[in-house]
């Protein structure tokens, strides 16, 4: 399992993925879940993935392929997020395709799920969200980030604070906290978690960071959140039902 956490705020972008692929007594996987295809001063480009890691280094490497031959429409020269976000569905089918039937015979399901975030210059920062089946979602003003992997215990935190208009260290703080749940609820979501700041129009991906869980900020953070809960949870009134 996994979890990547993409938030669009005014002042840009906040992307998160952790690294682990397997979790067991005696087996953890360690692989990179952020990947970046970039034209520095016209575009950057942010894959986030999750599911099946076959499929999804399937996918990958077809991407860079085709910029290495330069031949046709890739990630380098298309002139939306949306025709990027199109390009990596289409590798999600091609993939399908290829390898759908083969999983079923192994009891196995076919599962990826893609984030696409970044900037093409002429548009503003996107974020679109790329199911299994290909096919994709944009972000909005109502609803500015995505998820993908084991979602559900870092959700909370990013409902209560992130708004279009949030600003960018205060999303970072969250992308943060939230992966903090995610890790101290399951097993398989765990450090090194690697964070991309894209400040608008910059068009390059330079703010990353690999967080490790000994990290000075991050432990910071974490200490700070879990004071904060229990400081708050003992203020709460008792019920008088009884």
């Amino acid at each position: 399992m996994t979890y990547c956490v993409a938030l669009l705020v005014d002042e840009g972008l906040v992307l998160a993925s952790d690294t682990r692929t397997n979790a067991g007594v005696d087996q953890v996987g360690i692989f990179p879940k952020m990947h970046h295809f970039e034209v520095r001063g016209e575009r950057m480009i942010t894959l986030l993935t999750a599911g099946n890691l076959a499929i999804t280094q399937l996918v990958l490497n077809r991407l860079r392929e085709a910029v290495k031959r330069d031949d046709g429409a890739h990630l380098n020269n298309v002139e939306s997020l949306f025709d990027a976000a199109s390009l990596v569905g289409d590798e999600v089918r091609f993939a399908f395709e290829r390898d759908a039937e083969h999983l079923k015979n192994h009891n196995a399901d076919f599962h990826a799920s893609i984030i696409v975030a970044g900037q093409i210059k002429g548009e503003r920062p996107r974020l679109l969200n790329v199911y299994s089946a290909g096919n994709f979602i944009e972000s909005s003003i109502e609803t500015p980030y995505f998820q993908i992997g084991e979602t559900k215990y870092g959700k909370p935190i990013i409902d209560r604070i992130i708004k279009h208009n949030t600003d960018m260290m205060d999303a970072v703080k969250c992308a943060l906290i939230s992966f903090d749940s995610t890790i101290r609820s399951n097993i398989s979501v765990a450090p090194p978690i690697d964070l991309l700041l894209y400040r608008k129009d910059s068009f390059h991906g330079d703010c990353h960071q690999r967080i490790t869980e000994n990290d000075a900020y991050y432990s910071l953070i974490r200490k700070g959140w879990s004071e904060g809960l229990r400081s708050v949870f003992q203020q709460l009134p008792n019920p008088d039902w009884c």
